[in-house]
């Protein structure tokens, strides 16, 4: 049996607010005994309103942040272990919300090359890397530009590359669209997606954008620290009042599919895409003559 590459078990974090002399004097409790688990290769999302904890738990997988309680395994290794550290953090690549905060060097094949050069990979090996993780997130042409002359999406497509030729088993996500606009939003998502296809590399995508989330293998909804909601896209998307609850939305074609549903057509539940509209819809108005 496949390793799990993440397991969450009763995680348990505090943000501890103390004065000037170390007294307490506040608990903010962000993670609320949470547990799941992500297999090698799976593509998952974390959705969550501001505030819900899904970022703090980010976190905690590059061993960023450590457990108040419980545990995080990152690939078999514990994150409170301090001599898991290097392991973990080469397993697992973070992308952040800024790519601008992630990008250091003036010209993007270099800042592509920074990662493997600090692990220590030989000259003629970063150079295959930094070709090969250009090309995989399609910015093969840009390699000799300045990063300051690309679009928010081709920076954080850099950005990708760079965790890439780092060549980690697992990327984690952290809103990693919240700054861009619709086309780099669609930009970086079909390069996460291709790079969970073809490469095999797991994904933990943390995001508040319902339409990235359809093509993921598994949905976990967080509200309030805990895990409210898990399932595969369709049988999260199912739920729309509930959803609504947790002061989410749901992608707008099922929006509009439920909108329908509820005004008399027979449409099934979780239509994730137009197409499945469209051939549901069809269904409809043969039916109909």
């Amino acid at each position: 049996m496949d390793r799990e590459m993440i397991e969450v078990k009763n995680l348990v974090y505090e943000y501890i607010r103390r004065d000037e002399d170390g007294n307490v004097e506040s608990i903010n409790r962000a993670i609320d005994n949470v547990s799941f688990h992500i297999k090698k290769g799976d593509f998952v999302a974390i959705l969550g309103a501001n505030g819900s904890g899904k970022s703090t738990l980010a976190k905690h997988i590059n061993a960023i942040l450590y457990p108040t309680e419980g545990s995080v395994w990152v690939n078999g290794l514990n994150t409170l272990e301090d001599k898991n550290l290097w392991n973990i953090r080469q397993t697992a690549g973070m992308v952040f919300k800024n790519p601008d905060n992630q990008i250091i060097a003036t010209v993007v094949e270099e800042d592509v090359g920074f990662g493997p050069e600090n692990l220590g990979v030989p000259t003629e090996e970063i150079w295959e890397r930094v070709e090969k993780s250009l090309k995989a997130v399609g910015m093969l042409e840009y390699r000799s530009q300045s990063p300051n002359k690309l679009s928010g999406g081709q920076k954080q497509r850099v950005a990708i590359a760079g965790i890439m030729a780092m060549m980690p088993q697992c990327i984690v996500l952290d809103e990693p669209t919240a700054m861009l606009d619709p086309n780099g939003r669609k930009e970086v998502i079909s390069t996460v997606r291709e790079l969970n296809r073809k490469e095999n590399v797991t994904v933990l995508l943390i995001t508040h954008h319902m339409d990235e989330v359809i093509y993921a293998d598994k949905v976990i909804v967080m509200e309030h620290g805990q895990v409210v909601m898990q399932g595969t896209p369709r049988e999260i998307f199912s739920r729309v009042e509930e959803i609504k609850q947790y002061r989410l939305d749901v992608p707008q074609v099922t929006e509009l599919a439920y909108e329908l549903n509820k005004a008399g057509l027979d449409l099934p539940p979780g239509i994730l895409t137009i197409e499945e509209l469209v051939e549901s819809l069809s269904k409809q108005l043969k039916n109909v003559k």
